[in-house]
């Protein structure tokens, strides 16, 4: 399921820190996924559909590299990622087990995955670097996901970092770490998140010229009418 050119568009200069503020009007607290850092600085905000994957603790007769090659593996789940997807991967904060390596990124990039999120981490870091698939998890580890988790299945509700996320909501992604936008409040909230874009980018102008916070931020009722009177007159 794509996402609507509109409100991609609308999305598209929006940062996780509004969005999170615009849920947080809305009821919704818990939508920031805890330990998902960007593993390179810089990298791209990104906004696609979830595609999730979960993972248990690990059971010696099923987490073994023989079940790398089993109908349900991570290997059988990344042919199911559909482009432009994000992955997100529930490893219930595991960080001594890497859940994916070089290969397994460098297929997901070459398929169009846009992203990976994990409350895990990653291993053969380096090519995974090397791959450009953009990563927003705990760090690295060198040991395989087997030596700390069984993989058991993917496109059902999972939690990560603590949110729960269920398949085709709507992931966001910058140096703030992930957020999670429901579907069913995604048009809504694109289209407050970019007003309040605008209208912080017209607070900090103001800052910048050394107006003081006080009824700037927020606005009281007269910065309010000066900033929409501004607006119009664009």
């Amino acid at each position: 399921m794509t996402i609507d050119p509109a409100t991609l568009a609308a999305l598209s200069g929006v940062s996780t820190a509004t969005v999170t503020t615009v849920l947080l009007k809305q009821g919704l607290r818990n939508v920031w996924m805890r330990g998902t850092k960007p593993l390179r600085a810089g990298q791209p905000r990104l906004i696609g559909r979830a595609f999730t994957l979960r993972f248990v603790p690990a059971r010696e007769d099923l987490a073994t590299p023989a079940s790398w090659s089993s109908p349900v593996s991570t290997r059988a789940a990344i042919e199911a990622m559909p482009a432009g997807c994000i992955a997100v991967a529930d490893a219930m904060g595991v960080t001594d087990a890497g859940i994916f390596g070089d290969i397994l990124c460098a297929r997901m990039a070459k398929k169009g995955v846009a992203g990976l999120v994990t409350d895990g981490v990653v291993r053969d870091v380096s090519g995974v670097l090397g791959t450009g698939l953009a990563v927003w998890c705990r760090g690295a580890a060198a040991p395989p996901s087997v030596a700390g988790l069984t993989f058991v299945s993917w496109q059902e509700p999972i939690g990560c970092g603590g949110v729960a996320v269920f398949p085709d909501d709507v992931i966001m992604v910058d140096d703030d770490g992930a957020v999670v936008i429901p579907q069913k409040l995604l048009a809504d909230v694109a289209a407050v998140a970019a007003e309040q874009e605008r209208l912080e980018a017209w607070i900090m102008n103001r800052v910048n010229d050394g107006a003081p916070l006080s009824g700037l931020y927020p606005p009281n009722a007269e910065n309010r009418a000066l900033y929409e009177a501004e607006s119009k007159a664009r």
